[in-house]
């Protein structure tokens, strides 16, 4: 839990009183577990284990999450890929995004005004782009120059 930026919670504290972050980071800490990345199947016949290869899916994981403890969660997200997972995350904060291999800027606007791809490519590629709203901001956090809030919109 602590890894996860969650040692604030106390043990047997009701699932009801977790905000949507906190609830997704309890499953990524129990996705952390050894015995969770050792979880394979043997193929048919073969004696094989192969390992299973997993999506993990992040609506906002930062949510509630204390801005010192990003990094925590930045470091639970390289151990799940190291281990073979593969990750999708919705997300506003810069720092999550600026780490990112890939990011799909929807825009432009939010609402009826948006819903459209402004852009697609490494962080660096959005940061470039002309009318992105997450380029900006993006730009600013890369060259050093920027707050590292969520200011931008992905």
């Amino acid at each position: 839990m602590e890894e996860v930026g969650l040692g604030y919670l106390r043990l047997g504290q009701s699932a009801t009183t977790l905000s949507g972050g906190e609830a997704q980071r309890i499953k990524l800490a129990a996705h952390l577990q050894p015995a969770s990345r050792e979880i394979g199947r043997t193929g048919a016949g073969t004696g094989i284990r192969a390992k299973r290869r997993l999506l993990y899916i992040f609506d906002e994981p930062t949510t509630g999450l204390h801005f010192d403890d990003v990094s925590k969660l930045l470091a639970a997200f390289r151990r799940l890929i190291e281990a073979g997972g593969s990750i999708v995350v919705i997300e506003h904060n810069l720092e999550v995004i600026k780490t990112a291999d890939w990011v799909i800027d929807l825009g432009p606007e939010g609402g009826s005004r948006g819903g459209k791809i402004v852009g697609a490519g490494p962080p660096e590629a959005i940061a470039k782009l002309a009318g992105s709203y997450t380029g900006k901001y993006l730009a600013q956090v890369l060259n050093g120059n920027g707050h590292t809030r969520s200011n931008g919109r992905s």
